[in-house]
This record gives structure tokens, C-alpha cells and sequence, in this order.
């Protein structure tokens, strides 16, 4: 049996399981440590193998970044992964091809930078400023319905995006957002009619042991290839966003920032939990987030 830790031969795919938060969980993510002789078509075809979205290391285009990462679902390629970039640099680190501190990225939503966490052996990656958008109601009646909400139920819900638009619906507790059962067959439809690219309903959870505020979350994605996804990080940032925005998490300040975390995974039995912290300008203003979360060697892919 190979040994993980050692570097992959050009083409070679590896797996690591990212965002762990309990035994058996975490997002699974074939990568490629180096892609260069692939072609998009092999890409596709490496996903829609292993069921799981999957990242390819290729040379950056641009001056600024330090790799360009190219990532796939079963149905088609998307313009940035969360855990898939998380764990891919992680990977790198171990392999001994990244060794400074930051490292920049280039991906087809644009550059994300890269921070390497040598205490916590983590790495955190950037996420924009959200950009929320309050859905109607008969939008929000739709998605009601595809969720199978009781009737009359009509939650808050607010299409939010840092990279990728989803569709956050607010649960009144836990075992309410533990107990959907949505109607998968409805789900692409539905989610081309509001322009989004999945539901992500969550509750408000018990804070963490440091009194930090833990959120709860499921994501339903749009043509993944299946019907809902163990740790989504892009998901887990709008999220971020949204809740720090309007009040209902405390974000702390450059010198003490609060680490939110969203557990996902635990309704599919795949423990999940992403780290989200704000990333402060110099004037000590809110820019966007980052990301973080336990990896570790996989092989369920």
C-alpha cells in the first residue's frame, strides 16, 4: 500500500478527508498533486470515478499566485472548493512542496490566499465579503415546499454568496434542521429558478466549551451528482458572512478574533466542522473570512 505521506508521481491521485469532526467524518477530496498532462475531459471523468469533488494542481497563469487549482463534481467543474482547497494545500505542505508561510492560489472565481497555521498544523484559506439578497415569498414558498416544511412555515431565507451563490434557510432549532427530508428530484429546478447553486439550511447552535458560537448546517446542492454534501466550506462562509453581518455572531477584532464553527454532516452520520474566523483589514475593518478545519489521509474515495 502506497504511503500517503509520500509525494505522488505526476497524474498520481491521492485522497484527504477534510473538515473533520468526529470519527467518519469529514469531506472526502480526490486531488492531483500534479495535473499538467490531464485533460479537463480526464478532470470530469477522475470525479464522477470517485463521487466526490476533486482538485488538480496545474502551473498559475497569473504572476501573483503560486498554483492554479481546477476542480470538478460528478456533474461538471466548479469555480472554487472550500475543502477541496483546504485540503490539497494541506496535502502540499506535507509533501514538502509548500514551505512558506502564505501562498496565494489561483482559481476560476479569482485568487484566494493561503495561511499556514504551524501551531494547529491547519491551513486557513480567504473568502470575500458576502453578498446576501433577501428571496421573496413565493420564492421562499417554493423552497418551503422542496424542503417539506410544514405548511405555513415560511423561515427566513437570504441567498448570500462569496463565491458561489446558496441559499440559506434558518431552522428554528437543530432537530428541526436534522429531520428534513427535502425532495431531491425538485432540488436542480428549484434551484435555478432563485439563481443559486444549493440550499443551506442551519440553526443556531449551543456555543462551544470557549463560548464560541457553533451553527449548525446541511447543504443541498443544486447538480452535484448527490443529494447532500458532508462539509461545505464556500457554503459555511456566506454563511459566516450573513450572521456576522446582521448581529447574530460576535466576530471579535484583529487582536482576539471569535472562530465560529459550522457543524455539517452530522444528519448523513459524516461529522463535519469548518472554522470560520473574519479576516480584519489594516484599519482593523471586517474583509471577508477565512476558512479552516482538521485534515487528515483519506481513502473512501
Amino acid at each position: 500500500m502506497t504511503n500517503p505521506a509520500v509525494a505522488p508521481a505526476a497524474g498520481e491521485l491521492r485522497t484527504v478527508d477534510v473538515f473533520l469532526g468526529g470519527p467518519g467524518g469529514g469531506n472526502p477530496v480526490p486531488l492531483v498533486a500534479d495535473a499538467a498532462a490531464l485533460s479537463s475531459q480526464d478532470m470530469q471523468a477522475i470525479a464522477h470515478a470517485t463521487g466526490h469533488e476533486s482538485a488538480f494542481v496545474l502551473a498559475p497563469a497569473s504572476a501573483d499566485a503560486d498554483w492554479r487549482l481546477r476542480f470538478f463534481v460528478p456533474q461538471h467543474e466548479m469555480e472554487m472548493c472550500g475543502h477541496a482547497t483546504v485540503g490539497t494545500l494541506w496535502a502540499l505542505r506535507q509533501w514538502g512542496r509548500w514551505r512558506t508561510r502564505t501562498a496565494r492560489v489561483e482559481t476560476l472565481s479569482g485568487l484566494v490566499d493561503i495561511e499556514w497555521d504551524a501551531a494547529a498544523e491547519r491551513v486557513w484559506i480567504s473568502q470575500p465579503a458576502v453578498r446576501t439578497e433577501p428571496l421573496p415569498d413565493e420564492a421562499r414558498r417554493r423552497i418551503a415546499r422542496v424542503l417539506g416544511l410544514p405548511d405555513g412555515s415560511l423561515p427566513e431565507m437570504t441567498n448570500a454568496c462569496t463565491s458561489r451563490v446558496k441559499t440559506l434557510v434558518r431552522m428554528p432549532d437543530v432537530a428541526a434542521l436534522d429531520a428534513l427530508q427535502p425532495d431531491f428530484a425538485a432540488m436542480e429546478a428549484l434551484c435555478a429558478s432563485i439563481d443559486s447553486t444549493g440550499l443551506y439550511p442551519y440553526a443556531l447552535a449551543d456555543s462551544s466549551a470557549t463560548g464560541e458560537p457553533v451553527v449548525a448546517a446541511r447543504q443541498f446542492p443544486k447538480s452535484s451528482g448527490y443529494p447532500e454534501d458532508a462539509a461545505t466550506g464556500i457554503a459555511a462562509a456566506a454563511l459566516w458572512g450573513h450572521l456576522a453581518g446582521t448581529g447574530a455572531i460576535a466576530v471579535g477584532s484583529a487582536q482576539a478574533p471569535v472562530v465560529c464553527t459550522v457543524r455539517q454532516g452530522d444528519a448523513m452520520g459524516r461529522p463535519s466542522a469548518i472554522e470560520v474566523r473574519a479576516r480584519f483589514a489594516a484599519d482593523g475593518a471586517s474583509a471577508g473570512c477565512w476558512l479552516s478545519g482538521r485534515v487528515a489521509w483519506g481513502g473512501r474515495a
